[in-house]
């Protein structure tokens, strides 16, 4: 059985190779799939077999047969897990950095849905075997809070919480440079960088309105730690938008400084408070975790 994906490249956009752009429109795929797909003939370029290093052009049609198993299954593993809460309908756990939170393409295991099936019988299956009980996600290298959703009609309510903003997350981030102002609010919006499609950008066509809210919680000679939160949900919004004002997180080497001294492991975020209606009984529901060690680590360093 195979899926078939059929793209056309927007007058707007630039000239690129074509496996970087289908890196950039499948964000679940790893780079080595798709040069896979490629090179078996799976990928079309106006009806032609291309190969990977062509440039693409405006107006260009790309079709991808992507071959998907049909008793495919997302295995059970035995993974760490820190689960903060749990009952009859959600649950919320705290991400490990490094984790990716659901199977894809060059990820199909050692995920969070990998452990969450291990340690949970029973979840939603809203968003298919991939991604069972997946409410929002958060980036590979962020930490922190996340929900759950163990059956369907609490995800359906929760995806409509989630739909007008009313799950609140707060994060805590370290951003390069020194923020004078005490607090502020980035109201700039969001969509694909039309320079590279691999990358979000500030940008007003093809794009969504973000906001996102910030604090200075510690000033540091060269650095600051921040509270950010979020009135939309737009990829990579907190990382695009620190960017754009001229503090991009330490550790993120796609929106940040190429060269990264203070960590290599990735951006320095994380989800530290989640608040929302519970589905079933509508208490308010609020947690929130400590500032992680590798956050202590990157603080040490500043100091010294």
């Amino acid at each position: 059985m195979e899926n078939l994906e059929t793209i056309r490249i927007r007058e707007n956009e630039d000239s690129m190779r074509l496996d970087q752009y289908l890196s950039s429109h499948f964000k679940d795929m790893s780079r080595s799939y798709i040069k896979k797909l490629i090179d078996s003939g799976n990928v079309r370029l106006n009806g032609e077999i291309p190969k990977g290093s062509v440039k693409t052009s405006p107006g260009d049609l790309i079709t991808v047969d992507i071959p998907m198993a049909e008793d495919y299954r997302v295995e059970p593993q035995d993974l760490p897990l820190d689960i903060v809460y749990q009952d009859k309908d959600i649950v919320v756990v705290n991400k490990d950095k490094g984790m990716v939170v659901h199977p894809g393409h060059g990820n199909p295991s050692g995920t969070l849905v990998n452990a969450l099936l291990h340690q949970i019988r029973d979840l939603s299956g809203i968003n298919g075997v991939k991604r069972p009980g997946i409410v929002h996600r958060i980036d590979k290298d962020t930490s922190g809070l996340l929900l759950v959703a163990k059956n369907d009609a609490a995800h359906k309510k929760l995806a409509a919480l989630l739909k007008k903003h009313d799950i609140r997350r707060n994060y805590y981030a370290i951003v390069e440079g020194v923020i004078q102002e005490e607090n502020g609010k980035i109201d700039a919006p969001i969509g694909r960088d039309p320079k590279n499609r691999i990358k979000m950008a500030v940008v007003n066509q093809n794009s969504k309105s973000a906001v996102t809210h910030f604090k200075v919680i510690e000033r540091f000679p060269k650095h600051t730690l921040i509270e950010a939160s979020l009135e939309t949900g737009r990829t990579h919004q907190i990382r695009v938008h620190m960017a754009y004002i001229g503090h991009p997180l330490v550790g993120d080497g796609v929106y940040g400084f190429k060269k990264q001294v203070l960590t290599k492991e990735g951006q320095a975020l994380h989800a530290f408070r989640l608040a929302f209606d519970h589905p079933s009984t509508g208490e308010e529901m609020i947690f929130e975790t400590a500032i992680p060690d590798y956050f202590i680590k990157i603080i040490n360093k500043i100091k010294k």
